[in-house]
């Protein structure tokens, strides 16, 4: 049983609620229930059903909700889906909304990928398993990634932003508005990004710029792929450390420190993508062996580094970090 599922991120998802064509979405849920009750699914029983891609999980819980109203609640759910991150954010809704009486897991994979382990290791016994991808309309986003350098002046960065997902509206007010409208009005990809680029070449004009000191250590970083002293830095830059400490975090919203982890991870990441083994590009990252690089693949992306080395993002991320 198959259902078109277009949510791929929360926060499409949480902006999109207030609009007219997410309420008929949600509206659409308790119908996907009855229309797979009544596909022959009720002659089953439905004990144990998967999820591929529940998003930020609020249509699973207006689709779980409906199963329960026709008294056919299953008894165990598995989440699928890319991100960890969403997966925690489904995950903790659907126990919020439906229930501690639902036995609930999550397991991160790309449906794009190859079969995943966890759904043959969630499920029990011979037990039929139904998988469903649940109904909503499509949408095509465009995809800005900026250092953290250039973030600090586009979007006005600060540490509460780290690890959070921030409507655009709430951090350039009208302006963000006056950009969607154009954007939705171009009649060409690449209008919309000449569109975008002028935004954001204005913002960068307008923000402020961070200090030269943090600039300077976040191009070290870059330059020595994340294997770099922190007291090596601030003493270039005629700091202390706790001064360096204070303001990295202030301006890029990660602590130099973590800053130095991702740029590590990101090298080590490309190297695997590249071909190289674990072995290999843990060391040439400067990780101290394999099962170093491993849990911090496995911390920083839910997967393991066999399946890391084949995300599509990785074929794009040279454009990623401009110099």
């Amino acid at each position: 049983m198959k259902y078109a599922y277009a949510g791929s991120a929360a926060y499409t998802h949480d902006r999109y609620e207030s609009t007219t064509d997410y309420s008929g979405m949600m509206a659409t849920a308790a119908n996907e229930s009855e229309t797979l009750l009544n596909s022959g699914v009720r002659d089953l029983g439905l004990r144990d059903l998967a999820e591929v891609g529940p998003g930020n999980g609020r249509h699973s819980v207006a689709f779980l909700l409906g199963l329960a109203e026709r008294g056919r609640s299953p008894r165990r759910y598995l989440g699928l889906d890319f991100s960890a991150t969403l997966l925690g954010i489904a995950a903790a809704r659907i126990r919020e909304r439906v229930g501690a009486d639902l036995a609930l897991d999550t397991e991160v994979w790309d449906v794009e990928e190859r079969r995943s382990p966890g759904l043959e290791r969630w499920r029990s016994g011979d037990e039929p398993v139904v998988m469903c991808m649940l109904g909503g309309p499509s949408f095509e986003c465009l995809q800005v990634r900026l250092s953290p350098v250039v973030a600090h002046a586009v979007l006005g960065a600060t540490p509460e932003l780290s690890g959070a997902v921030a409507a655009l509206d709430d951090l350039w007010g009208r302006e963000a508005a006056r950009l969607q409208e154009r954007l939705r009005a171009a009649r060409s990809w690449e209008d919309r990004f000449a569109i975008a680029t002028a935004a954001i070449a204005r913002r960068v004009d307008a923000g402020r710029a961070v200090d030269p000191e943090v600039e300077f250590c976040w191009q070290q970083m870059m330059v020595g792929r994340g294997q770099v002293r922190v007291e090596r830095l601030a003493t270039e830059v005629g700091w202390s450390r706790k001064r360096l400490w204070s303001r990295f975090r202030s301006q890029l919203g990660l602590t130099p420190k973590r800053a130095a982890q991702l740029v590590r991870f990101d090298d080590a990441a490309h190297r695997l993508a590249a071909g190289q083994s674990v072995a290999a590009a843990a060391a040439a990252s400067g990780y101290a062996d394999q099962s170093h690089l491993h849990r911090e693949v496995l911390a920083f992306t839910g997967t393991t580094p066999a399946t890391l080395a084949t995300v599509p993002f990785l074929a794009i991320d040279d454009l990623a970090w401009p110099a």
